[in-house]
C-alpha cells in the first residue's frame, strides 16, 4: 500500500469518526425536527382521508401525549428558574452581577424595540389589510370569539399590572396565581366609557406569576452575593438542588421528539379550513414572516457579529435544539431548560451566566412577540379602515415594546396583550378571532425568534463580561468544596 493511499485511508477514517460524532451529538435534534415534519404530514393525512369532521373530544384524544409533555415542561419552570437565577446571582461579584442586569436589560430592550420598529416599517409598506375594504369579508367565527373573549382593562391597567406582579404580597401564592385588574359594567352605568366601570376587587387570576417569582429570586440572589462568607452551606445546597433540576430536565427533553409530534399534528387536525386562512390571510401571514426571518436571521446576527465579531450562524447552529423545541411546544418558558443546556454545552457559554441570563430573557425579551403584535395591530388597524395617525404609531412602538415584556412565556400568551397594543390604535378588539386562525403557526415562528434573541443576549454579554466571568467558577467550586469538607 502505497503512502498516499494510507494518508487517504486514515483522512477517511477520521470523517467517519467524526460524522458519527457529529450524528450522536446532534441525534435528538435531528429528531425533534422529524417529529416536526411527521406531524406535520401526518396531520394532513388525517385531515385527507377522513370523512367526518373532527370534533374537539377528538383532537383532545390525539393531542393528549403532547399535553403531558408540556405538563411535565411547565413543571419545571417554577424550580428551575428560582434556582437558576439564585444560583446564578448568589455565586457572582455584586458589582458584577449589577453590570451583567444593566448590560443584559439594555440589550433586551434593545433588541425588541428594533423589532418593533422593523414590524411597523413592513406593515406600513406592505398594507396587508389595506386592499380587504369590503365590509361583507369582515367577519369573524363567532364560536371562536366566544372561547376567546379577553378581560377588560385599558392600557393603563396592563402595565401597572406589570408593576405590580414584580411585588407579589405573598411568594407562595405567586407561584400560582399573578395579579390581572378587570373592569365589569355596573348596573345603571350605560356608558361604553370603561374608565368609568367599577375595578374588580379581587382580580387575581390562575397562572405562575413569572416576573415576581424572577424579581424575588434575584433579590433572594443578590441578598446571597451580599453575605457569601456567612451563607456558605445555603448556597451550596442551592446550588445542588439546582444540579439535581437540571438532571430532571435533561430526563424530559429526552422525551421531546414524541410529545411535539403530537402537539403539531393536533394542530393540523385542529384547523378548520386551510384554503381560507391562505385566501384571506395570507398577506398578512407573509408579513409577520417575513419581519419574524429579518429580526432572527439578519437584524440579531448583525448585532451579535458587531459586538463579538464571532460568527452568528454558529452560535445558532449550537442552540438547534433549542430553536427545534421552540418551535414544537411554541413556549419560550419550556423551553428555557434546553436553552441553558444548549448555550453551555454547545457554544461555551458561561453555565452561572446562562442560568442568569435565560430567565430574565424568557420574561423581559420577546423580540418576536413584539414585532407580531405591532404587524397585527395596524394589520386590524387597516383591513377595519381605522386611520393610522403618526402618533398611533408612536404609541404602537411603545405599547408593544412594553405589552411584549410583560408577556409570560407560554403559547399564546401575545394573544392577551396584544389587546392592549389594539386600543393603541383604537382597532376593535373583539375582533381578534380574525387572526387566531394563523396564530397557532405564527405563534411557533416568534418563539424561535424570542429564544434567539434571549440566547444572542447571552452570548453577547459572556463577551463583554468575559474577563470578569474568570473568576466565578472558582468561587463556586470553592464554595462547593468547603460544603463537602465540612459535612464529611
Amino acid at each position: 500500500m502505497t503512502l498516499s493511499n494510507i494518508v487517504l485511508c486514515s483522512m477517511t477514517r477520521m470523517d467517519t469518526a467524526k460524522l458519527k460524532k457529529f450524528l450522536k451529538e446532534q441525534r435528538l435534534t435531528f429528531a425533534t425536527f422529524l417529529s416536526v415534519i411527521l406531524g406535520v404530514v401526518c396531520g394532513c393525512i388525517i385531515r385527507a382521508t377522513s370523512s367526518t369532521q373532527w370534533h374537539q373530544r377528538d383532537i383532545m384524544y390525539l393531542n393528549f401525549i403532547g399535553e403531558i409533555f408540556m405538563r411535565m415542561l411547565k413543571c419545571l419552570i417554577l424550580p428551575l428558574m428560582a434556582s437558576s437565577i439564585m444560583t446564578a446571582i448568589g455565586s457572582l461579584d455584586l458589582s458584577l452581577s449589577k453590570k451583567i442586569g444593566v448590560r443584559a436589560v439594555a440589550f433586551y430592550i434593545t433588541t425588541t424595540f428594533l423589532s418593533v420598529v422593523l414590524g411597523i416599517i413592513l406593515t406600513v409598506t406592505i398594507q396587508p389589510g389595506a386592499d380587504r375594504s369590503d365590509a361583507s369579508n369582515r367577519t369573524t367565527d363567532e364560536e371562536d370569539m366566544a372561547h376567546h373573549k379577553p378581560h377588560v382593562s385599558t392600557t393603563v391597567d396592563t402595565l401597572l399590572d406589570l408593576i405590580r406582579n414584580l411585588f407579589p404580597p405573598n411568594i407562595v401564592q405567586a407561584c400560582t396565581r399573578q395579579f390581572q385588574t378587570n373592569l365589569t359594567q355596573q348596573q345603571g352605568n350605560p356608558s361604553d366609557d370603561i374608565f368609568t366601570w367599577h375595578i374588580s376587587s379581587d382580580s387575581y387570576i390562575d397562572g405562575l406569576n413569572i416576573m415576581g417569582v424572577v424579581a424575588m429570586s434575584c433579590v433572594f440572589g443578590v441578598a446571597t452575593s451580599v453575605i457569601r462568607d456567612s451563607v456558605q452551606n445555603l448556597s451550596a445546597i442551592i446550588s445542588q438542588f439546582d444540579k439535581v433540576i437540571m438532571k430532571v430536565t435533561q430526563w424530559v427533553i429526552l422525551l421531546s421528539p414524541v410529545g411535539i409530534f403530537f402537539l403539531t399534528m393536533s394542530q393540523i387536525v385542529k384547523m378548520e379550513n386551510l384554503a381560507d386562512i391562505a385566501g384571506k390571510l395570507g398577506l398578512y401571514f407573509l408579513t409577520v414572516t417575513a419581519g419574524l426571518s429579518i429580526q432572527g436571521l439578519v437584524v440579531l446576527p448583525i448585532i451579535y457579529f458587531a459586538l463579538t465579531r464571532a460568527n452568528p450562524y454558529k452560535f445558532f447552529g449550537g442552540l438547534s435544539q433549542a430553536l427545534m423545541t421552540a418551535f414544537g411546544t411554541s413556549s419560550s418558558s419550556a423551553t428555557l431548560p434546553v436553552t441553558i443546556q444548549c448555550l453551555v454545552e454547545k457554544n461555551g457559554v458561561d453555565s452561572n451566566l446562562a442560568k442568569f441570563m435565560v430567565p430574565i430573557g424568557a420574561v423581559i425579551n420577546m423580540d418576536g412577540t413584539a414585532l407580531y403584535e405591532a404587524v397585527a395591530a395596524l394589520f386590524m388597524a387597516q383591513y377595519y379602515g381605522v386611520e393610522l395617525t403618526f402618533g398611533k404609531i408612536v404609541a404602537v412602538s411603545i405599547t408593544a415594546t412594553a405589552a411584549s415584556i410583560g408577556a409570560a412565556g407560554i403559547p399564546s400568551a401575545g394573544l392577551v396583550t396584544l389587546i392592549m397594543v389594539l386600543e393603541a390604535v383604537g382597532a376593535p378588539t373583539d375582533k381578534i378571532g380574525l387572526i387566531m386562525s394563523v396564530d397557532w403557526l405564527l405563534d411557533r415562528i416568534r418563539t424561535v425568534v424570542n429564544v434567539m434573541g434571549d440566547s444572542v443576549g447571552a452570548g453577547v454579554v459572556m463577551h463583554l463580561c468575559r474577563n470578569d466571568l474568570e473568576k466565578l467558577d472558582e468561587n463556586s467550586a470553592a464554595i462547593e468544596e468547603k460544603f463537602q469538607n465540612t459535612h464529611c
